[in-house]
């Protein structure tokens, strides 16, 4: 059985990035198809067959791919898929809009409905660093990309959802349905602190605007409590000049001192809306607790008053009440180590290589 995987596009590390490098592993031997690749970010990929389309070699697609996003639909059309039996596609945006032969199964593991399509498609527009007239020209691209995802949606011949969450949307946006296989979280990467905690609250992952890191600094302004944020992203700039003296950014940190911010906070804090919340259950196999918002994924990673607490409220009042009335000595370590191991790898592999099966009646 030939398989072969698509991503979007490998730009930065992320969940989906993250996903994307398990199944290489799972099938070494499958070619990685994408729009582009910024190789370098990428070591545990540097054996793989990554293929490229006719974009990966575009001036400044790395670093400014947005402005090459109403050619992206026809550079994941273009990907010639026929020699294979299956492909999984690790999706967010354009991947699953892949074109295949009658006899290849087309399983898309979907991260999300394209949030600046569906879900989050005004405060995408809103938040675009660009002047007025930009503005006024991007909803009519999004509309257009919009007809097309839809469309895209209907070549897929399974979908597996990455989160109850993200199954509902796929049901709205998309009119299927869906399994769910909760990511794979490498739990035993993680592990609970054997000195004890430290004075500070920690954030990370990308920075960009939905993961409103900047409710949880305008509350640490406030608060005047220590505050760590590990990551890179479009918004870092932005958020450093509204950050107090209090707050440290680490910008890109190894697994290793990953390993070490997570056991020793005094909490992860998670206020977005997650699709799933991949930092979260990390924080969580550090055995420290998750200060999140009831909404998303958060609702299926965290138990309130056992592997975490919500928030009564958004925004940066809601972040700032949430640390006031938290108290972290209030939870057990090793019940909310207990807790994160049902994301495991090994659950993630089990349930996908049974997906495959059925998918192919092998």
């Amino acid at each position: 059985m030939k398989i072969a995987l698509v991503h979007d596009y490998l730009s930065q590390n992320g969940g989906a990035e993250q996903v994307l490098k398990v199944l290489h592993e799972m099938y070494p031997e499958a070619p990685i198809f994408t729009l582009f690749a910024d190789k370098e970010k990428f070591p545990e990929l540097k054996n793989a067959d990554i293929r490229e389309s006719f974009l990966g070699h575009a001036p400044g697609i790395k670093k400014h791919y947005q402005w090459y996003l109403a050619l992206m639909p026809l550079a994941t059309e273009k990907y010639d898929l026929s020699d294979f039996d299956v492909v999984i596609s690790s999706v967010s945006a354009f991947a699953k809009g892949i074109i295949t032969n009658s006899k290849t199964t087309h399983i898309c593991y979907c991260h999300t409905p394209t949030r600046y399509l569906w879900s989050d498609m005004q405060s995408y527009v809103e938040g675009l660093p660009r002047n007025r007239l930009i503005k006024l020209i991007v909803p009519f691209l999004l509309a257009h990309l919009r007809t097309w995802d839809r469309a895209a949606a209907d070549r897929v011949n399974i979908f597996i959802a990455n989160s109850k969450t993200v199954q509902e949307r796929i049901k709205k946006y998309y009119e299927r349905d869906s399994e769910v296989i909760y990511p794979s979280v490498e739990v035993e990467k993680f592990s609970i602190s054997e000195t004890g905690i430290g004075n500070y609250y920690l954030a990370g992952g990308r920075l960009v605007a939905y993961k409103k890191f900047d409710w949880i600094i305008e509350a640490f302004n406030r608060l005047q409590m220590p505050l760590k944020i590990f990551g890179e992203g479009v918004a870092l700039s932005d958020l450093k000049k509204i950050a107090g003296p209090t707050i440290e950014f680490l910008g890109r940190v190894s697994d290793e001192e990953k390993k070490k911010l997570y056991a020793q906070c005094l909490a992860y804090i998670q206020p977005q809306v997650e699709d799933f919340g991949m930092t979260a259950v990390e924080a969580m196999a550090s055995g420290r607790p998750v200060i999140a918002l009831p909404k998303g994924g958060s609702t299926e990673t965290i138990v309130d008053g056992v592997t975490g607490a919500f928030m009564k409220m958004d925004g940066w009042e809601g972040v700032l009440d949430a640390v006031l009335h938290f108290n972290p000595t209030a939870f057990d370590s090793k019940k909310i180590r207990e807790h994160s191991e049902q994301f495991s790898r090994a659950a993630f592999e089990e349930k996908i290589r049974a997906a495959v099966l059925r998918a192919t009646n092998v």
